[in-house]
């Protein structure tokens, strides 16, 4: 039997939530969980240096895309050049999803069958085809350390009827996808926002033995309380001794609220997208960069945060970047609010180790407010 080259093992537990503290292990370096993942959607996350993730920020791990890596450059070409490690000169764990989110998001240019997704480039309309196995190999030939199944993600809201067909495919993807690829690969649990077809499509991927397990279909214009419901629902039915994780979300103030209830990996866009269009995350709310009230703050984003950002630049300056168009704000605020999860989630952690989350969560709660 081939030894699996992911391997999780849990070090400490919450005795008051779901929470756990873990290690990661990946052929590319070893993750403290929970851990939040930035996203570099085409291996590059928005705003940020590989050396500002790696030396500045102790990013562990980041994610990639599939579907745009394949429209362009093309795993080929990747593969070619080391692989994406060595292409984007990244030494450490990267994690890439199925496409499949992508792939939902064209519904004007693709086809889903049971055999897979026909889709068209949003590029130049080229036609690709995904299917359970091509996907993975799209993955394989990127040297991903964490390779994702390919799912149906389901829009929202949608019928029960609709939602358990397409669970059903999820889950007989999950089946060819690891029939076809075992080692680093994750499965995905989807069914829409139905506890019962969540939980069903949970049991049918658990038998299957991944590495690891994914919650997908979440951040869909739902409810964030129906999201946490939906994570509620499937976590007791997933293997203690893997990873749970889940995609696409969420604000800075709900990390928190995603561990206690058993998760161990997220990711999201909005700390490089929000940054982009000056929206700041601070430990008492957000900093949106553009109002008048910031014309001449001497302040940093937050006085608390510690970051090279917050260290050196006021809000005076930043508001300025960023109505002059000028290239440094987006860098600046990228690296403070992608600094404010990573930091996040590593408080998290700790309070999982010393036993008093609780604490933690209740102090985060008093320290929201709308806006700084």
């Amino acid at each position: 039997m081939t030894q699996r080259t992911i391997r999780f093992e849990v070090i400490r537990e919450c005795s008051h939530t779901r929470a756990r503290a873990g290690l990661l292990h990946t052929p590319h370096g070893t993750i403290e969980t929970p851990v939040f993942i930035p996203v570099g959607t085409l291996g590059s996350v928005k705003g940020l240096t590989q050396q500002m993730l790696e030396q500045d920020l102790d990013a562990r791990i980041i994610l990639a895309n599939t579907y745009h890596l394949l429209i362009r450059p093309g795993p080929e070409l990747i593969a070619s050049l080391g692989g994406l490690h060595q292409f984007m000169s990244w030494p450490r764990a990267i994690l890439t999803d199925s496409g499949g989110f992508q792939v939902f998001s064209l519904s004007a240019l693709r086809k889903i069958t049971d055999d897979g997704v026909v889709f068209r480039s949003h590029l130049d309309g080229a036609e690709h085809r995904f299917t359970p196995e091509s996907t993975l190999d799209v993955q394989a030939a990127l040297g991903s350390d964490i390779k994702m199944v390919l799912d149906e993600c389901t829009e929202y809201p949608t019928t029960h009827e609709h939602a358990r067909r397409s669970m059903l495919r999820t889950a007989r993807w999950a089946e060819r996808g690891l029939a076809h690829l075992r080692d680093g690969v994750f499965s995905i649990v989807q069914g829409s926002m139905v506890r019962d077809l969540r939980r069903e499509c949970a049991c049918r991927l658990a038998d299957l033995d991944a590495d690891g397990y994914a919650l997908g279909g979440l951040s869909v214009g739902e409810p964030r309380s129906v999201s946490l419901e939906m994570v509620e629902a499937t976590e007791d039915l997933l293997p203690r001794d893997r990873p749970r994780y889940c995609m696409g979300v969420g604000m800075l103030d709900e990390l928190g609220e995603y561990v206690a209830r058993g998760i161990d990996m997220m990711d999201c866009v909005l700390p490089t997208r929000n940054a982009r269009n000056g929206y700041l995350f601070t430990s008492c709310g957000r900093v949106v960069i553009k109002h008048q009230k910031y014309r001449d703050d001497p302040r940093p984003i937050d006085e608390k945060c510690p970051c090279q950002t917050c260290s050196r630049y006021s809000r005076s300056y930043l508001r300025h970047l960023f109505l002059s168009g000028e290239i440094l704000f987006s860098t600046l605020a990228s690296y403070h609010n992608v600094f404010a999860y990573l930091d996040r989630m590593r408080q998290i952690r700790h309070s999982i180790l010393f036993g008093n989350l609780p604490n933690l969560l209740n102090s985060f709660s008093s320290q929201r407010v709308s806006e700084e």
